[in-house]
């Protein structure tokens, strides 16, 4: 077993401890006191880019031109890398209407490579918004009630924005422009509240259709994690991630991760008693009672992806089992890309938060 000495020797070795902040293994954060109804947070994960696989696909769906009917057809063909920006301005502009219609207040916003970063224009993909344009786009959500917070996930099984990068992951290089990416978002974002680093669902069944995969274990997550905290909280902000990785390392996380780092358990199955639930879903929705119990601060994340009734028994579940000082608020992710046939899908996704929002 590596202790916590000579992991630190390792991570100097990679070159990466200096920017590891000297508190994150000793600070238990003092849970922000934002669950106050007014302040109370209901978001939606929205996405810019969504090049967050590298699966084959079928060849009908590879067609720059290919004319999506349905929110299904949609969602195959912005599946797998694309060259170019699949997402839709005006379902954008609909669906953030609808959201700050109904008293939403913030949009998580997946940027992967739908930006023309200043630091590394390489990445970007054909049609990328320029630095000029997302500030504009964030003005207007500001002035709409809308918080908007930046969202580059990290893990291995959602590489596929980062480009060649993709196939350096861990090395010199890699950390360099992790490190350059979330400098340059912290900035555009104007310093924002929280920064979502994704992490989620690192694990060769997610990457089994992938051409290359690569899968971080160990010390190697933990410290390739604790570089990319440690970059968010040197400029302020505070780091947020997904969860699901204690549902197959329970005892690791909850010795290992800091109660700085905000979390988002994910769960979209329709029943919730437990008792009547087998595995792997009774973990999935027994980590929200975990997360409490080890002092957690938590926005539970619920979808229409699966089903209709969701995201209001997500809250109906989560108000019960977590201490109001810790459940920030809840987030919908209605996982389809940001294209005129999903349209309904977004507002369907808006609608589910806003009936939970009402029960609150």
């Amino acid at each position: 077993m590596t202790n916590r000495r000579s992991f630190i020797k390792q991570m100097a070795a990679a070159g990466i401890a200096s920017s590891m902040p000297a508190a994150l293994f000793s600070r238990q954060a003092k849970s922000q006191n934002q669950n106050q109804n007014k302040d109370m947070i209901w978001a939606n994960l929205l996405h810019l880019s969504y090049n967050m696989w590298e699966d084959n696909v079928p060849l009908k769906y590879r067609d720059e031109n290919y004319n999506c009917k349905t929110c299904q057809e949609a969602r195959e063909w912005a599946h797998g890398y694309r060259s170019f920006l699949t997402f839709d301005e005006s379902t954008w502009d609909a669906t953030l209407k609808e959201m700050a219609a109904v008293g939403m207040n913030m949009v998580v916003i997946d940027l992967g490579d739908a930006v023309q970063y200043e630091s590394h224009p390489e990445i970007a993909v054909r049609n990328a918004w320029t630095p000029e344009k997302l500030r504009l786009e964030l003005a207007k959500m500001r002035k709409l009630g809308l918080e908007p917070i930046p969202k580059l996930n990290f893990s291995t099984g959602h590489k596929a924005w980062l480009g060649d990068y993709s196939r350096m992951i861990s090395t010199k290089t890699y950390y360099t422009v992790c490190r350059n990416l979330i400098d340059e978002v912290i900035e555009l974002f104007d310093y924002p509240r929280f920064f979502q680093l994704g992490m989620d669902e690192e694990t060769p069944q997610h990457q089994r259709l992938h051409d290359y995969a690569v899968i971080r274990q160990n010390d190697l997550w933990w410290g390739d994690l604790y570089f990319l905290i440690g970059e968010v909280e040197k400029k302020g902000v505070r780091s947020w991630v997904w969860s699901d990785y204690a549902w197959h390392n329970p005892e690791p996380f909850f010795r290992k991760m800091p109660k700085s780092v905000l979390q988002s358990n994910w769960y979209y199955g329709s029943v919730f008693d437990q008792s009547k639930l087998k595995e792997p879903n009774k973990t999935y929705v027994k980590l929200y009672d975990d997360l409490e119990k080890y002092g957690f601060d938590q926005i539970p994340t619920g979808s229409n992806h699966s089903n209709d009734v969701n995201m209001e028994a997500t809250v109906d579940y989560c108000k019960k089992v977590i201490d109001p000082s810790r459940l920030l608020g809840f987030m919908t992710a209605p996982w389809r890309p940001t294209l005129a046939p999903c349209l309904d899908t977004h507002k369907e996704a808006v609608q589910q938060i806003s009936r939970a929002m009402k029960k609150f």
